[in-house]
């Protein structure tokens, strides 16, 4: 009972701790939502509302930001095709 009382909260902290990381995983490298930022990211350097090297910095970090994703999605799709030939 008393082992219950001590690790209860915990998982419930760990639980909320890996929602939190799913979350924000889907937001780092959902592909959608990184091909909308590098639009945008576009207009604003065509409309001069960032400078040339703010423009630079943050396209390198969105494009390695897609390849990972891509990764992810590809390694996705690769794992879904083993089990369904299993």
């Amino acid at each position: 009972m008393l082992h219950k009382l001590v690790t209860g909260p915990m998982n419930v902290v760990k639980k909320v701790g890996e929602k939190v990381k799913e979350e924000a995983d889907k937001e780092l490298y959902d592909l959608p939502t990184i091909q909308q930022k590098l639009v945008q990211l576009q207009m604003m350097y065509e409309l001069e509302e960032i400078p040339e090297e703010a423009y630079k910095e943050k396209e390198a970090e969105l494009l390695q930001r897609y390849e990972v994703a891509k990764r992810k999605e590809m390694e996705q799709w690769e794992e879904l095709t083993k089990q369904k030939e299993e």
